[in-house]
């Protein structure tokens, strides 16, 4: 089996995966395409609710082991799309379709990739790969609820469109939900303390509020006020206004030192944290996969973009073809060249660490 074959199916795999609909949570049917290539190479595998997951066929317990991981749902397409986004269609070298981009050419060529080296004995590392479901909505039963199933991780590579670039950092999330209060009243009366018009200076606070500590790979926390809402009707000044804050968390902190810090700091009358599990990640830049992938003029960065890196306590590595700007794009699509380039650079790249 040659690269060139494995590419070609591969091609094909993304095309079956595009015109089939696989929103978070409904992504059975894509996960069927995904037995199907398995079945077709004789590799064992296995389905853990719409998760399919394979290890290699020499895999030793006394090795570690290396996560190959990308996801196989995806958002609902945008009002601004003029292609069917269920279709796949090539132009211009180019495969266009819903999904495309972000992750089916990243989880496509990491299957390949896995295939490649699946029969092969003697790997300095073993390997599982984990085609996974709700990364989108970072639901439960995505990789977050394989990773008490499938063997203990020590490092792993998570299929995102970089380019091919190495994320070596990638930053976390916390999503806050506020309230800022005041006084409830007929907006025909005096009222001193209109919770609109406290949140004023909340908002202020927010705009102007800076975390001390910068990471050289990501940069800054960034905080962000995404949505506000109060209420009822015309004549009725609000008791309260609800605020969502949104803070991508550099490597620089915990998410738990993040929701301390607001809890403790903010104007807010409450602060509350819905999820404090989406860490940032990383991986040392002395690793033999950033070695080794550097040494292939492969770039290094951070990435400002969540993955499901976040649910990982391991090293991480976010590599895969295509562009991060064009996911959740109208139109959205990959270069099939790319495509082709992600098997090799995995495969060069594995060829260097593992074999």
């Amino acid at each position: 089996m040659t690269q060139q074959e494995l590419t070609t199916h591969a091609i094909a795999l993304l095309k079956q995966l595009i015109e089939t609909q696989s929103f978070s949570s409904e992504e059975d049917q894509t996960a069927l395409h995904i037995e199907a290539w398995f079945k077709r190479y004789d590799i064992d595998y296995k389905r853990t609710q719409n998760n399919v997951w394979a290890v290699n066929k020499h895999f030793d317990a006394s090795k570690p082991t290396l996560l190959l991981n990308s996801h196989h749902d995806t958002v609902k397409p945008n009002s601004a799309y003029t292609k069917d986004p269920f279709k796949a269609i090539v132009e211009d070298g180019k495969l266009y379709g819903l999904g495309s981009n972000d992750a089916g050419g990243c989880l496509v060529s990491l299957i390949a990739t896995f295939t490649y080296f699946y029969n092969s004995k003697d790997l300095k590392y073993n390997l599982v790969i984990v085609a996974s479901a709700e990364e989108e909505s970072s639901g439960p039963n995505g990789l977050n609820s394989m990773l008490p199933v499938i063997p203990k991780v020590d490092v792993a590579i998570v299929g995102e469109p970089t380019l091919m670039n190495l994320a070596v950092a990638e930053k976390g999330l916390v999503v806050f939900d506020a309230v800022v209060a005041g006084t409830p009243s007929h907006a025909a009366h005096p009222n001193d303390n209109n919770a609109i018009y406290n949140t004023i200076g909340v908002l202020q606070w927010f705009k102007d509020f800076k975390f001390d500590k910068g990471s050289e790979a990501l940069g800054d926390v960034k905080l962000t006020v995404t949505q506000i809402n109060a209420g009822s009707q015309h004549n009725v000044v609000p008791g309260h206004v609800d605020l969502v804050i949104d803070v991508r968390v550099n490597d620089a902190y915990t998410n738990a030192e993040i929701a301390e810090i607001l809890q403790t700091q903010s104007p807010c009358t409450s602060i509350t944290p819905r999820s404090l599990r989406l860490n940032s990640s990383s991986i040392p830049m002395d690793h033999d996969l950033v070695k080794a992938g550097m040494a292939m003029g492969r770039t290094t960065y951070g990435s400002p973009t969540l993955s499901d890196q976040a649910v990982l306590s391991c090293p991480s590595l976010k590599l895969g073809p295509g562009d991060s700007t064009r996911s959740h794009s109208a139109n959205e699509f990959i270069y099939l060249n790319e495509i082709e380039e992600g098997i090799n650079i995995y495969v060069e790249l594995l060829n260097r660490v593992i074999v």
